[in-house]
């Protein structure tokens, strides 16, 4: 069954992770309203997690997408398996018609190779690299979005927010190009208590606060700082919303539990020290 559903493409990267096609969704969209909608290829992806190595990956990047969702942003349809051992998404570049959108990564953008996705620092590689490629009119609303992603991700420290884990998306050649739909966001130090940012911010990889997240709007984004702030309160609320959340469904699954409690702990760190800290 895995050679069928998984037959159309892979998917790199070090978590385990399979893109399935979902026959019965693939039927709807060939059925709907007389478009070009064959859809040949995966419509989920589906991520597991190494108990051993990384227990409740699934589980964390679970919540921290629900945080992201209630921060605001764009998130692909997702569903955690009953044991927590894998997640399953939507494909966010599947357009209602069936057909792909055009995505790259912003390793791509700036003509790294893979094994570059960890190097330079987020001001070239990526908000100047964004102004770079997204349509001047576009730049305030898409610029807030990224600036609230690089919020989020600093909160939850995500030591993983690598060039790869950032994308613009168009649905064709011509088209204008927009910040891709939120992915790949974990609490890394809840396993890695001493890990940092993937990229360098202001020549250091250390977390920042928000002096200088308040800095990265302003200068990086063109936000004023009333939109800043609003920002930094907003993602603080989405994170002590789901901290909830991720508590009541470790009481039900107790295999969590204990990942649960140091994401509770970062995040109320993150919340101190990144968004209302100075």
């Amino acid at each position: 069954m895995m050679e069928r559903f998984a037959r159309y493409s892979g998917v790199a990267g070090i978590q385990p992770k399979v893109m399935i096609r979902d026959e019965a969704n693939a039927q709807a969209l060939e059925q709907g309203k007389g478009r070009l909608s064959h859809v040949r290829g995966a419509t989920h992806i589906v991520k597991f997690c190494d108990q051993s190595e990384y227990p409740q990956l699934a589980a964390n990047e679970f919540f921290c997408l629900l945080a992201a969702e209630k921060a605001g942003l764009t998130v692909p349809r997702r569903r955690l398996s009953d044991d927590g051992s894998a997640l399953v998404i939507d494909r966010f570049d599947l357009r209602s018609d069936g057909a792909y959108m055009g995505v790259e990564d912003f390793c791509v953008l700036n003509a790294k190779s893979t094994a570059r996705k960890y190097e330079g620092g987020y001001e070239a590689n990526l908000f100047r690299r964004a102004k770079d490629y997204i349509p001047a009119e576009l730049h305030r609303a898409e610029l807030e979005k990224l600036f609230t992603l690089f919020v989020l991700n600093a909160a939850v420290r995500n030591g993983d927010a690598h060039l790869k884990n950032f994308a613009l998306t168009y649905d064709d050649v011509n088209g204008p190009a927009r910040l891709a739909a939120v992915y790949d966001v974990v609490t890394t130090t809840a396993y890695l208590p001493k890990d940092g940012m993937a990229l360098t911010l202001e020549g250091t990889t250390r977390w920042p606060n928000s002096r200088l997240l308040t800095k990265v709007g302003l200068l990086r984004c063109g936000l004023t700082p009333r939109e800043v702030s609003s920002i930094l309160e907003r993602v603080a609320t989405a994170l002590t919303e789901t901290a909830e959340d991720m508590k009541r469904y470790a009481r039900e699954n107790p295999a969590f539990a204990e990942v649960a409690e140091r994401m509770t702990i970062v995040w109320a760190e993150g919340i101190s020290a990144s968004l209302v800290g100075a």
